[in-house]
C-alpha cells in the first residue's frame, strides 16, 4: 500500500521576509475595514466598554482634560473594535504565514487552528471585561474612596486595551500547546516537569498586565491562566496518543 510523502515548500530567507511582509500589509488592510465599520458604532463600544466602571460612580461621567482626548478616545474604541472582530481573519493570515513551513497534511488543521485561536483570544477578552478588570476596578475604586474621583478617559481605556489584549493573548496557552503537540514537539510530560517554572513565568506576566504591585489583583489574572496551563496538559496528553496511534 502506498502513502503520500509528505512535504514542505522551500522558502530562502527573502521569500519568508516577503511573504511576512504581504501577511502584515493584509492584516493591517483588515483591521482598517474592521476599524471604518467599528467608528460608525464608536459610541455604542464606548457605552459598552466603559461600564465595567460607570457602574461604580453613581451616574458621574468620565472627564477628559484637553480638547483631543475624546477623538483619541474613539480612535481606541475602534481600535479595540476592530481588532477584537477581525481576529478570525488575522489568525487565518498567521496561518497562511506558517503553513509552508508544515509538512502537506499537517496544514489541513487550518480551521481547528482558527476556530480555536478566535474562541480562546475573545474567551480571554470575555472573561477580562466581565469578571477580571470590574474586579479590579472595584477594588481600585474602594481604595481611593476618600478621595474625590476624576478619572480621565484615555487613562481608563488604555488600562482597559491592556487587560483585555493580555488576557486575550494569555488565554492562547492552549491553542499554542494543541498545535505543538500536533507537530510532536511537546509532550504532557514536558508540561508537568516544568508547571512549577510556568506558575512563576505566568504570575510575571500578570504582573505585567497589571499595574498594581498586590497579589490579589495579579492573582485574578494568574489563577486562570494556571487553570488553561492544566487544560493544555490533557489536550497535549490527548492529542499525542492519538497521533501515535
Amino acid at each position: 500500500m502506498m502513502t503520500k510523502k509528505k512535504t514542505k515548500d522551500s522558502f530562502s530567507f527573502l521569500e519568508h521576509l516577503g511573504e511576512f511582509r504581504k501577511r502584515i500589509l493584509y492584516s493591517f488592510a483588515i483591521i482598517l475595514v474592521f476599524f471604518m465599520l467599528s467608528w460608525n458604532f464608536r459610541v455604542e463600544i464606548y457605552d459598552f466598554l466603559s461600564l465595567p466602571i460607570t457602574q461604580f460612580l453613581d451616574g458621574k461621567k468620565l472627564i477628559y482634560t484637553s480638547l483631543t482626548e475624546p477623538l483619541m478616545m474613539y480612535i481606541k474604541l475602534s481600535f479595540i473594535g476592530a481588532l477584537f472582530t477581525s481576529s478570525p481573519f488575522l489568525f487565518h493570515q498567521l496561518w497562511i504565514f506558517i503553513s509552508p513551513g508544515l509538512y502537506k497534511n499537517e496544514r489541513k488543521m487550518v480551521f481547528p487552528f482558527v476556530f480555536m485561536a478566535t474562541f480562546f483570544f475573545l474567551l480571554g477578552a470575555g472573561f477580562g471585561y466581565y469578571v477580571a478588570f470590574p474586579m479590579y476596578v472595584e477594588f481600585l475604586l474602594n481604595f481611593g474612596s476618600s478621595f474625590e474621583q476624576m478619572i480621565k478617559i484615555n487613562e481608563y481605556f488604555s488600562q482597559l486595551l491592556v487587560v483585555l489584549l493580555g488576557l486575550a493573548l494569555m488565554f492562547e496557552l492552549p491553542v499554542i500547546m494543541y498545535l505543538l503537540a500536533k507537530l510532536k514537539l511537546i509532550t504532557s510530560s514536558f508540561l508537568i516537569k516544568y508547571f512549577k517554572y510556568a506558575i512563576v513565568l505566568i504570575f510575571v506576566l500578570a504582573a505585567i498586565i497589571t499595574p498594581t504591585p498586590d497579589i490579589v489583583n495579579q492573582s485574578i489574572f494568574a489563577v486562570p491562566t494556571i487553570g488553561l496551563y492544566i487544560l493544555s496538559i490533557f489536550i497535549v496528553k490527548f492529542v499525542r496518543r492519538k497521533e501515535d496511534k
